[in-house]
Order: C-alpha cells, then structure tokens, then sequence
C-alpha cells in the first residue's frame, strides 16, 4: 500500500539541465503509460495545482481521483511526450496520445507546463489538450498496453501529426 500523503525526493532534481529535462519527461511518460493512477501521483507534491483541459484540482487524492475517471473512459490508452523547453524548475512538453471512448478512436495533441520543487516532485501542471477522431487503421501507439514505449519507437518528431 502507497501513503499519499509522504513526500520522497524524486530525481532528477532541479535545476535541470538538457540531459536532466529530457530524462524527468521519459519518466513522466512511461508512468503515465502504466494507467496507474496511484504511481502517478507521487511525482507529485501532496498539494499539487492541476489544471487539466477544463478541470481544476489539487491534491494527491484530487489527482487520482480524476486519473481513475480518465483510464476507466480513456481505453487503450498511449503517450509519446517530448522535451519543448526547461528552465530552473519549469519544463514545457508538448504530448500526443491516442485512445479509444465508447468505441471511436482519438489522436490527443497537447501541451503542458510543469513547475517542480526542489525535492523533484511537481507542484503545479497545466494541461491544454485537444481531441481528434482518427480511424483505427491511423493510430501510430501500438506497442502492449500499460508498458512504457519501446527504446526504438520514435518520439514525436519521428511519427509525424
């Protein structure tokens, strides 16, 4: 059983570097692959801000709550974040997913901003995300289910809009 309510220092800490930036995103995203609500919220501080599309919570019990809605109508669900800029304690990402609601297809484009305490973990997110039906024949995220991207699938970059 998790205590959500201890904070444990979470490296990379800041201030980031390229290399730092870049390894604190992967780690973002192959937790967020998992689908596991409660590994999720210890990257984050105990009174964590979000803003997430047009939902405003705080808290680690908030954050789980509103991931466990999400997975259980997001299926099928998989991210690709990459690195847009950082600075001391700040990192922007830009996103895609893809997921399956009530049997269509969406290809998820987004951005975010990150703000980190000094013991790694992030004490504010902002998330602006838009949905796009796609076909099942056009999604690009097919490696397993709740498992982390594979080392060789490409990043953003590499699989196009």
């Amino acid at each position: 059983m998790i205590d959500i309510d201890v904070e444990t220092e979470r490296p990379p800490l800041p201030p980031f570097t390229l290399e730092t930036a870049r390894r604190k995103v992967r780690a973002a995203e192959d937790a967020w692959n998992s689908r596991d609500p409660n590994r999720v919220a210890l990257a984050y501080t105990i009174d964590s801000e979000w803003r997430n599309r047009d939902s405003f919570v705080q808290g680690r019990s908030a954050i789980i709550a509103l991931l466990t809605e999400k997975w259980a109508r997001e299926e099928e669900y998989r991210l690709i974040k990459d690195l847009w800029a950082f600075t001391d304690n700040r990192i922007a990402v830009r996103f895609q997913y893809e997921c399956r609601v009530a049997g269509q297809w969406f290809r998820c484009y987004g951005n975010e901003q990150w703000e980190f305490a000094s013991n790694g973990l992030m004490r504010r997110r902002e998330a602006s995300i838009n949905d796009v039906p796609i076909g099942e024949s056009d999604r690009r995220f097919l490696w397993d289910g709740h498992a982390p991207r594979p080392e060789d699938h490409p990043g953003l970059v590499g699989v196009g809009r």
